[in-house]
């Protein structure tokens, strides 16, 4: 199959989609992000790599991040973690406050922001540099010592932070968050301003793919139990509360941030990950999304 040619129809398909969506301008940053923007880069378990488009160019991951950090807490807490977050779809907004409420201050699963933010206190419960731990292994893990945060991105994210701030709080009155909240909330906007570009997710999600295991030097990560976990969490959770669109036309797990990223993989195969800035109402890249459908459509891969 000619993954590289397959990629170029998939780009050439999708840019007209161009102007449809809109950027992410609750968080101001942002919305200074040129929309043309579009990448897309394929990776093999063995190494081979096929790339279209913008894919070396840093943007802000925000909730990807989120499974790598849930991966750092399981590795550390795995049975504690579940104690504190459920693992089910939430069915509502990632920053619904509502659901929270009716539910005890236990968010429903730990991508949406509340489950984002009570894996932020698991860390740093359990690290001495939380910050620093969590970049070194996302460093590790996408073979790029060079990834950071964009700091415009950390401050606007805090100036407009008001929503989290309440998620927080409230599951403070619950007892579901044990530090201080001020440092809870440092932390969760730390990981949501990391910049990575579509190579470095590709590389990065190989792990998961792999069953745990990098497949640069074959050193175990996670063990196969958790890695399945942590891929069934992203097919029913990954998308915010469209997570069944996104199984039902890409059909494999995958995570978006409102950056405009998406990565999924192919367990025992491959990752993919695509990145274009404008969003869809639900909060997910509009030419990402038809990107990994057109994808697997093309060429009948997926996990079902």
């Amino acid at each position: 199959m000619n993954y590289k040619n397959i990629l170029e129809e998939i780009k050439s398909e999708v840019e007209p989609l161009i102007g449809s969506g809109k950027l992410a301008d609750y968080i101001p940053e942002l919305a200074n992000v040129s929309p043309s923007h579009f990448g897309i880069e394929l990776r093999f378990i063995d190494g081979v790599s096929y790339a279209v488009g913008d894919t070396n160019i840093p943007f802000s991951i925000q909730s990807i991040s989120k499974v790598f950090a849930l991966t750092l807490a399981i590795k550390l807490v795995e049975n504690y973690v579940w104690k504190r977050v459920g693992v089910e779809p939430s069915g509502n907004a990632f920053n619904s406050l509502v659901q929270l409420e009716h539910e005890n201050g236990i968010p429903r699963n730990p991508f949406i922001n509340a489950g984002a933010l009570v894996i932020s206190d698991i860390l740093i419960s359990n690290l001495k540099q939380p910050k620093n731990e969590l970049l070194e292994f996302i460093r590790k893990i996408s073979n790029n010592q060079k990834i950071n945060i964009n700091k415009k991105v950390a401050a606007s994210e805090k100036e407009n932070g008001y929503r989290n701030a309440a998620l927080a709080n409230m599951m403070k009155s619950f007892g579901n968050i044990k530090n201080d909240i001020d440092e809870v909330l440092d932390l969760y906007f730390f990981m949501c301003s990391i910049e990575m570009t579509c190579s470095d997710l590709s590389e990065a999600f190989l792990l998961y793919s792999n069953h745990g295991v990098l497949p640069n030097g074959n050193e175990k990560v996670i063990s196969l139990s958790q890695t399945k976990r942590l891929n069934a969490l992203m097919q029913t959770c990954g998308f915010y509360d469209e997570a069944g669109e996104f199984s039902f036309k890409v059909g494999l797990p995958g995570k978006s941030g409102v950056g405009g990223g998406i990565v999924a993989v192919l367990p025992g195969k491959f990752s993919i990950a695509s990145w274009s800035p404008e969003l869809n109402k639900k909060g997910n890249s509009v030419l990402s999304m038809k990107a990994l459908e057109l994808f697997t459509t093309k060429t009948k891969l997926s996990v079902f």
